[in-house]
């Protein structure tokens, strides 16, 4: 195969792979504005703002989750890393302390044996709520990680767009400097020597 040809081929081959990198990275990018926008939008529509420090009930957490919500104390919910931080270190505390260690389903088993506790009964719709306001948060924090995923891959993908266009270009440069009947892999011809008797 000539090397020019060869040579126009693959830079025919890195172009096409720089645009789609291009058109990748842009598709990430709009998925990471998209993510942030929603988890934005969402948490602020619940109005949720974290405790201050002199608050009693943030007093009242142990003291690592204290150190975790020390972090964002007094600001509003508006981003997915609040968001699992509100949910582990602060429902989760109350959860465990309102439900004695046992989860919803542990209690709802025992509220069912117990149909006439309602002290109980109050336990498992405190808990329920809990549970169900934690995991909606939670799913909020994986739908944003997800767009801090995209936004890095975005990055990496116009990296490598940059590089294969840098060497594609490069080899415009070497295709124009190839003498014109330069091969690819140059013939080999082998001399047999026959030996006779």
């Amino acid at each position: 195969m000539r090397r020019r040809t060869f040579d126009a081929l693959m830079v025919v081959a890195g172009l096409a792979l720089t645009a789609i990198l291009v058109v990748a990275g842009v598709l990430l990018l709009w998925g990471n504005s998209f993510a942030n926008s929603q988890v934005r939008s969402q948490l602020a529509a619940q109005k949720i703002v974290f405790p201050t420090t002199s608050n009693a009930e943030f007093k009242a957490l142990p003291k690592s989750d204290q150190a975790a919500m020390k972090v964002y104390a007094g600001q509003e919910m508006l981003t997915g890393a609040q968001a699992q931080t509100y949910a582990d270190h602060f429902i989760a505390v109350h959860l465990q302390e309102i439900g004695g260690g046992l989860t919803y389903s542990q209690l709802s088993a025992k509220s069912m044996a117990q149909p006439n506790n309602a002290k109980l009964a109050g336990q498992v719709a405190t808990v329920f709520k809990g549970t169900t306001l934690r995991s909606m948060l939670l799913t909020a924090y994986a739908f944003w990680k997800l767009g801090e995923i995209a936004l890095i891959s975005a990055i990496v993908s116009f990296i490598g767009a940059a590089i294969m266009l840098a060497l594609s270009l490069a080899g415009v440069w070497h295709l124009r400097r190839v003498p014109e009947d330069a091969e690819v892999f140059s013939k080999v011809s082998h001399h047999a020597t026959v030996q006779t008797a």
